[in-house]
C-alpha cells in the first residue's frame, strides 16, 4: 500500500495497521480514514490474514482530527472570493473548519464527514475480528477508530475519551452507548471526561488493561490465540458478532451524530472556540477548553 498517514503488514496470520504520525500525535487527517479502509480490505481479502492489529506509533494511539492541518493547510489555496467555488481539495476541509466567509453549506458537511464514519465503519464491517492496541492517548476522533474495532486492550495509564463534547463535535460514529451502555456513555459525553484503561477495563470497554510494560506482550497474546481459529470459523462469529451491534441500531445514531457534529461546530460557542484556535493555536484552545474540568489537554 502507498500509504501516508499508515503503515501496513503482514507477520504470520496477522495483518498490522499501524496509525504513523508520530509527530502529531497520529492525529487524523483528510487521507487517513480511506488509507485505514483500503488496509482493512487488503486484510479481508488476504487468504494468509486470520486476524488484524489496529495500533498507533509514537506516544499514543491518537489524538483525534489533526485540526490545524484540516484548519489551515487544506484551506491554503481557496480564493479570498467567497463566490469562486471550492477547489476539490478543500471540501473536506470546509466540513471540519467551514471558511466563514461562506456561507455553511450543512450538506457539504454531511457528505465529508459521513465518508469518515463509512471509512472508520470498515473496522467494524471486516470480515476478519479487529483487536485495537491503545497506549498513551485515544482521546476525541481517535475513539471513533478504537471503537469501531472488536477488542480494546488498553494500557492501565492510556487515556481514553471524547473532550470534544464539551465543545465543537459529537461522536459521529455514535458507538459509546452500544459499548458501555447508555448511563456510562451519558457520564462521559455530559462531561467530556476520559477514562484511564483500568477504567475503561472496569466498564467494559475494553477487554483488558495491562501494565503499559506488558502491553505488547497481552495484546500479541491475543492475537495469537485468535489466529488459531480457522479463517472461516473467525468470519462466522465476527458476521454474527457484528448484525447483534447494528441490532442497537448504530446506523441511525450515526446518522444523527454525523449530522449533530456539524451543527455542534457551528453554534456560537462552536464559532468562538474556532476563532479562539485561530488566534491562539489549537492546543491554546484546547488547554482553555479543559482547565476548568480540571484536564490541560492532550
Amino acid at each position: 500500500m502507498d500509504a501516508t498517514s499508515l503503515r501496513y503488514e503482514v507477520t504470520g496470520c496477522v495483518a498490522r495497521i499501524t496509525l504513523d504520525r508520530p509527530a502529531s500525535g497520529n492525529a487524523i487527517t483528510a487521507a487517513m480514514p480511506g488509507e485505514l479502509a483500503a488496509a482493512v480490505e487488503a486484510a479481508d481479502l488476504d487468504p494468509r490474514v486470520h486476524c488484524v492489529l489496529l495500533s498507533g506509533a509514537g506516544s499514543g494511539f491518537c489524538g483525534g482530527y489533526d485540526l490545524s492541518d484540516w484548519a489551515e493547510h487544506l484551506l491554503d489555496d481557496v480564493a479570498d472570493d467567497p463566490a469562486e467555488p471550492l477547489p476539490p481539495t478543500a471540501v473536506a476541509a470546509q466540513a471540519r473548519n467551514h471558511d466563514p466567509r461562506r456561507p455553511w453549506d450543512p450538506a457539504v458537511d454531511w457528505q465529508a464527514m459521513r465518508r469518515n464514519v463509512d471509512a472508520f465503519m470498515a473496522l467494524a464491517r471486516a470480515d476478519k475480528p479487529v483487536v485495537c492496541k491503545v497506549h498513551g492517548f485515544c482521546v476525541a476522533g481517535g475513539t471513533d477508530m478504537a471503537l469501531c474495532s472488536d477488542l480494546l486492550v488498553v494500557a492501565a495509564d492510556a487515556k481514553i475519551g471524547y473532550p470534544p463534547a464539551r465543545v465543537w463535535g459529537v461522536p459521529t460514529t455514535a458507538l459509546w452507548a452500544a459499548r458501555i451502555g447508555v448511563q456510562r456513555a451519558a457520564r462521559l459525553l455530559f462531561t467530556g471526561d476520559c477514562l484511564t484503561g483500568t477504567e475503561a477495563a472496569a466498564w467494559g470497554l475494553a477487554v483488558e488493561a495491562p501494565p503499559p510494560e506488558a502491553l505488547d506482550e497481552r495484546c500479541e497474546a491475543l492475537v495469537e490465540r485468535i489466529a488459531r481459529l480457522p479463517v472461516n470459523q473467525l468470519v462466522f462469529m465476527k458476521l454474527q458478532l457484528r448484525e447483534s451491534l447494528m441490532a442497537h441500531g448504530v446506523h441511525a445514531a450515526q446518522t444523527v451524530g454525523t449530522l449533530l457534529d456539524g451543527l455542534a461546530r457551528h453554534t456560537p460557542e462552536g464559532h468562538a472556540f474556532q476563532a479562539r484556535a485561530a488566534e491562539a493555536g489549537w492546543r491554546q484552545a484546547v488547554r482553555e477548553r479543559d482547565e476548568p474540568f480540571g484536564d490541560h489537554g492532550r
